[in-house]
């Protein structure tokens, strides 16, 4: 193939009044409610595949470019329209593993057969209440069985937006779960993460987000160059020979910049280019579902096999120590009990085996009976997860699945997972869709973001792509993340409790609250915690280990779901304060987590059943309290017309079970 592609520009427009084919008039749609807008083709340039967004009225992306690039097909020359085709859908679907039970599809949608030059290209676009999606579709044509493809999309803004990016993508650099930082759009670098939060003002908050990321390459943003505000998105070309940092994870390889970033079979369909948009922080992540409807609805017929629950890591890798966690779990309201690296060796070295129980010396004496354990657990109504590094599973997976499935293993976390080009991608939903035939769940941790796959197959109930509680990170960190990464889905925090670090990250409170407001169907608390009755763990491997006590306080770790029927955000300033109510069944369970300035909050309940009292336990941090962990727990009796007030100190949260009298 030669060096340089051939350039594409597609203008994407569309209307609710359009004459007469073969015209490149302007195309609009509108969402439901009216307040969302996409137009196609809105510029005087007939090269171009153009677009632009729009909020209420208000022009919030301007005139855009999504730009294709291929060697067999020449996307150059005038844009025509062929055929426009109009669809609506208005329906809803119920989940077990989604921060809402009941979830609308409600968009107007219309798919328009272009042709760019002698390229034939259709763009399939969604104007949801929630936001805007597009896609493109490359269907058969010059007896064409493969092509390969390059995408940029140019985002044009009127001014130097704020925006929250990650670092820039460099060797050995996390990005996914990297530090997020508040810069201008001018300063944006290469590699930033989906979704990106762009600020348009006090009353308009944007995210450009992908959805439905299966068998492509990963989408990044950096500072564009087609205005003087303006952002690229481009797709990771493939990446060459990798090396891993031990420790963090961080892969140091060089990814392909020239030439087809994907090589795709025709016809096909990209991802889902999003423009997520609500009035506010909080309504951005309560709409946050829109990227599952950009999926396909679940694959699994029988969905009941599917467990999302709480999680104990067990770090001694010993039989003693799996039976003392199980007895916890069990005890706890607790589901599975995790087996973390070093079970069949050094999870680091390709030599390692993950068909035997080969412990790491440096991380386990021994003994370890995984059989054992499976069938204490499956006795005890406990089930059994075990870690697996990418290099045994890329190597054994076919024969890992029917194996663990015969021990009695019931999830597998996939560890430091090659994430970014498209053979990447592909692999990672393949072997998330086989891990299904055989009814495993799956935690995909390190650099993997969701982009909705989790409708599709349900047995993905978390990822990582988190800066979470492993890195030490301090309140204000959180409360950027819960505006930001949690915007695409799930994520698993690894949520921390008797650990020093918590006394850096912020309180014993906001800690609980972490698990109302970090949203994730496998909830792992106690990360670095043991039973009370396992051995003592002493290599250091794992940091400041402490024995799970007693205080009063875990009775709200017992009761909070992993799972939610409705969710509401009462208040997010994003790094500052955040408050999410989120209810199951009869029960509310709400979290707050403060910043760095102290605050009087006030919490209105309004979001309770009208007419109904309710009592509602309130925890939170008080040095008075004589426990090692300073929780004080009072109860009140609130209804829907009630409000309270909090006194926050810096650093610290609350959170508050409330229930049905």
């Amino acid at each position: 193939m030669n060096q340089f592609l051939k350039k594409c520009r597609v203008v994407l427009l569309l209307i609710l009044s359009f004459s007469s084919c073969k015209q490149t008039e302007v195309i609009a749609l509108t969402s439901p409610d009216g307040s969302k807008k996409i137009m196609f083709l809105d510029d005087e340039n007939q090269n171009s595949l153009t677009f632009s967004v729009y909020y209420d009225n208000k022009e919030v992306i301007q005139t855009s470019v999504l730009e294709l690039l291929s060697e067999e097909l020449h996307f150059s020359g005038n844009v025509t329209v062929e055929k426009i085709e109009h669809t609506t859908e208005n329906t809803t679907w119920n989940s077990r593993f989604s921060e809402l039970s009941s979830i609308p599809n409600h968009y107007n949608q219309t798919k328009i057969y272009l042709q760019q030059g002698e390229a034939k290209l259709n763009v399939i676009a969604r104007a949801f209440d929630e936001g805007i999606a597009f896609a493109y579709e490359i269907p058969e044509q010059k007896g064409l069985e493969e092509i390969g493809l390059s995408e940029n999309v140019h985002y044009n803004f009127s001014e130097d937006h704020p925006i929250w990016s990650t670092p820039k993508r460099e060797k050995g650099v996390l990005t996914a779960q990297g530090e997020y930082r508040k810069i201008p759009l001018t300063e944006l670098q290469e590699g930033a993460e989906r979704p990106l939060l762009i600020e348009i003002s006090d009353s308009v908050k944007i995210a450009l987000a992908e959805a439905q990321l299966v068998d492509y390459g990963r989408l990044s943003f950096n500072k564009g160059n087609s205005s003087k505000y303006s952002i690229v998105s481009s797709l990771d070309g493939k990446t060459g020979e990798q090396k891993q940092d031990t420790i963090t994870g961080a892969v140091i390889a060089e990814s392909k910049i020239e030439g087809a970033k994907v090589h795709k079979k025709l016809p096909f369909q990209s991802p889902w280019r999003v423009v997520m948009m609500g009035s506010s922080y909080g309504q951005l992540l309560e709409n946050n579902y829109i990227i599952q409807n950009l999926n396909p609805p679940s694959e699994i017929e029988d969905e009941t096999w599917i467990t999302p629950g709480k999680v104990l890591r067990e770090s001694t890798l010993t039989t003693q120590g799996g039976f003392a966690a199980i007895d916890f779990v069990a005890s706890h309201n607790m589901q599975y009990v995790h087996f973390d690296a070093g079970w069949y060796g050094n999870e680091m070295d390709t030599a390692s085996d993950a068909t035997t129980v080969t412990l790491d010396p440096k991380r386990s004496k021994g003994p370890f009976d995984i059989e054992a354990i499976c069938k204490y657990a499956k006795e005890k109504g406990v089930k059994v997860m075990l870690y697996v590094n990418r290099r045994a599973l890329e190597k054994q997976l076919d024969e890992i699945l029917p194996l663990f499935k015969e021990w009695g293993v019931s999830g597998i976390k996939f560890g430091f997972v090659r994430v970014g080009d498209q053979d990447a991608t592909t692999w990672m939903h393949e072997a998330i869709k086989k891990a299904a035939e055989f009814e495993m769940v799956v935690d995909v941790h390190d650099e993997y973001r969701p982009t909705g796959f989790s409708r599709t197959y349900p047995n993905l109930l978390t990822q990582e792509g988190i800066r979470g509680d492993e890195e030490t990170v301090p309140n204000e960190h959180t409360l950027i993340t819960m505006f930001t990464r949690m915007l695409a889905g799930a994520a698993d925090n690894t949520v921390c409790y008797y650990n020093t670090r918590v006394h850096k990250m912020g309180s014993h409170a906001s800690q609980l609250a972490k698990s109302v407001c970090i949203f994730s169907p496998l909830q792992f608390l106690y990360w670095y915690d043991k039973a009370p009755s396992a051995p003592i763990k002493d290599d250091g491997l794992w940091g400041d280990t402490k024995t799970i006590g007693n205080e009063p306080e875990l009775e709200f770790f017992n009761n909070v779901p992993t799972t939610w029927d409705e969710t509401k955000v009462l208040q997010a300033e994003i790094g500052q304060i955040g408050v999410i109510a989120r209810r199951k069944g009869n029960n509310w369970f709400v979290g707050g987590i403060n910043g760095n300035t102290a605050r009087q909050i006030e919490i209105d309940f309004s979001f309770l059943e009208s007419g109904a009292t309710y009592n509602a336990k309130v925890y939170t941090d008080d040095e008075m309290v004589k426990t090692r962990t300073q929780v004080k727990i009072e109860a009140i009796e609130v209804s829907n017309d009630s409000k309270l007030h909090l006194d926050l100190k810096s650093n610290n949260g609350f959170v508050m079970h409330i229930t049905k009298l």
